[in-house]
């Protein structure tokens, strides 16, 4: 039997998958004139038939959107579509890295989430990871409310942070179907949840697109198609707590893009935050991988106690 790929594989997938989804959300911004619904009906769109093919490619189409939990997709599609429309909202009021940075608190609302609809505990460490990642915030936010909350930068960092909290909460929604629903099956509904719903934005002026516009559009859609792939095949070879880190490297592309493409330099105060928040996060996955370990010696013990 051939040797199994090591995890290496596996945190190079999910790198490359970082690096393409940076590159989505700066087409994303590139697209300024676009309405955010629209831009999200395009990513949601163009990105089914590239899963769809990959699905082909590896034997996976058959069967594989069969789905027995139709309202699980609706909550999560529904609280997905939300988090990508005022993500794309955020990214045309603060710059990039900006944005990026502020995301990375969907782990610790997570955390909150699943302590209060899971009924997960509120453990020491991770209400400490909360804490610290809800400062990081505050760094980051205190200069754009304090400069007024009718500023479109104000605006874009609560359209953010909106999209953060529905992130984490589409996240509960797939960890409540986990093992019961497919990969493929998470990814078809949610992307075409997300089209239909983008289609509600149509009276709230959508605008033909031109020039680059297309080339925006077009490639958000593709890139996004793509990065899905890329990141559910990171999966395949490697534990999600092995992975978690290496998500953060969307944080390094994020400050070069926005320097290089949008002249966006990033500041000490939303470094600091952006820090703050990473370390939060990195916490949350430490402590679940401790916890994990403790849950399987535990079931050995117990499973040996049978024998």
């Amino acid at each position: 039997m051939a040797p199994q790929p090591g995890p290496a594989r596996g945190i190079l997938l999910m790198m490359a998958a970082m690096t393409v989804f940076t590159l989505m959300s700066a087409f994303v911004k590139a697209a300024e004139r676009v309405p955010a619904g629209e831009t999200m009906f395009f990513r949601s769109a163009l990105a089914v038939p590239v899963v769809f093919a990959w699905l082909w490619a590896t034997g996976g189409l058959k069967g594989g959107v069969r789905t027995t939990s139709y309202r699980g997709h609706a909550f999560r599609g529904i609280a997905g579509a939300t988090a990508m429309g005022l993500g794309f909202a955020g990214l045309k009021f603060l710059p990039l890295p900006e944005v990026t940075a502020l995301r990375f608190i969907t782990p610790v609302i997570i955390v909150v989430l699943a302590a209060l609809m899971l009924g997960e505990r509120f453990r020491l460490v991770r209400l400490g990871a909360v804490v610290m990642g809800l400062v990081g915030v505050t760094i980051i936010t205190l200069p754009r409310f304090t400069a007024g909350f009718g500023t479109a930068e104000a605006l874009g960092a609560v359209l953010t942070l909106g999209s953060a909290a529905m992130a984490a909460l589409a996240q509960i929604f797939v960890k409540s179907m986990s093992g019961r629903e497919s990969t493929a099956a998470i990814v078809f509904y949610f992307s075409m949840t997300a089209a239909v719903l983008s289609l509600l934005t149509l009276p709230f002026g959508w605008v033909w697109p031109r020039g680059l516009d297309w080339i925006w559009l077009i490639g958000c859609g593709l890139l996004g198609g793509v990065g899905q792939i890329l990141l559910t095949a990171s999966y395949r070879h490697a534990d999600a707590g092995v992975l978690a880190p290496f998500t953060y490297v969307t944080m390094l592309w994020a400050v070069v893009i926005g320097y290089v493409w949008f002249g966006e330099v990033p500041t000490w105060t939303m470094l600091g935050g952006a820090a703050l928040i990473i370390s939060a996060g990195i916490v949350i996955v430490w402590r679940e991988r401790q916890l994990g370990r403790e849950t399987t010696a535990e079931r050995k013990v117990v499973a040996k106690g049978y024998q």
